[in-house]
């Protein structure tokens, strides 16, 4: 009898071993799984910020492939190709993903994106047409801007501006953009104050430096604004306004400017000694 308790007590024992032991291995079996979506969440980020862009699209082509219904895996591969610059192949990554049931908002603005860098204006108008008003988004509604000025409804540009600038904490980008659509109306004043603001925001944004030096000749001002320059950032923007010069008719000031230019840039600055000969020689 006493043998028997024993064998009972034992196999009581065998079995609650057992089931601990079950129960350890679906705890592990859980934690490997909850590493590995940590692992596959990493990578995911690593491969949209940091690798190559033709990487990139490999990397998640091959991963939509494998799992289609896959919505992060649609939407980096559509974001891959974007950051590839193959534009026509976003656009249809971009439609599939906003066919998916967990396709947001964000993604219909992320097609119009596509859409306008594959020049494709109308649809991506008729896109962020059916986007609700309430969603507010500065991705939106700069690209609002950006149709609104393909299309020349300038009083629409800039109000879409204007709601995108109060909706970002970096807006030297976009406030260059409206300088630049005030540049192309011709309303050089309002121009250079918003590339004014721009740099305010970010001066080392080179685009918006030499887009304020092209406002400031086509007012036929040649002297560089007080802003923060390198000394070959100095000899570009020289050069700029040199042509702007040139072009307005005011050729002696541009040969000066050409000059100079060539004395600041710290190594041979070719486009502007090519540009002295030719006026010269003429």
């Amino acid at each position: 009898m006493r043998q028997l308790t024993l064998i009972g007590l034992g196999l009581s024992a065998t079995l609650a071993l057992a089931g601990c032991q079950k129960a350890t291995e679906a705890e592990v079996e859980r934690a490997v799984e909850a590493i590995n979506a940590v692992d596959e969440a990493n990578m995911n980020d690593i491969m949209l910020t940091m690798a190559d862009p033709a990487e990139s699209v490999a990397y998640f082509s091959k991963k939509a492939a494998e799992d289609p219904k896959r919505i992060d895996f649609q939407r980096g591969w559509a974001i891959s190709l974007v950051r590839a610059k193959r534009s026509e192949e976003a656009v249809a990554a971009w439609k599939r993903v906003v066919k998916l049931p967990e396709a947001t908002l964000d993604d219909q603005v992320d097609l119009a994106d596509a859409l306008i860098r594959a020049g494709r204006w109308d649809e991506a108008d008729k896109v962020l047409d059916s986007v609700p008003p309430t969603h507010e988004s500065f991705k939106r509604y700069r690209l609002e801007a950006i149709v609104a000025d393909s299309n020349q409804e300038w009083d629409k540009a800039d109000s879409f501006y204007e709601i995108a600038v109060g909706l970002t904490t970096r807006p030297a980008g976009v406030l260059n953009n409206w300088g630049y659509s005030k540049l192309s109306r011709g309303d050089f004043t309002a121009a250079e104050r918003l590339f004014m603001d721009s740099l305010r925001n970010d001066d080392s944004l080179f685009t918006a430096k030499n887009n304020l030096v092209l406002a400031r000749g086509a007012q036929r001002n040649y002297t560089l604004p007080v802003i923060p320059l390198e000394q070959t950032e100095k000899a570009q923007l020289l050069h700029t306004l040199a042509l702007s010069a040139i072009k307005q008719g005011d050729v002696q000031t541009g040969k000066a400017l050409l000059r100079e230019a060539i004395d600041t840039h710290p190594q041979h600055f070719e486009a502007a000694v090519r540009s002295l000969r030719a006026l010269e020689s003429t």
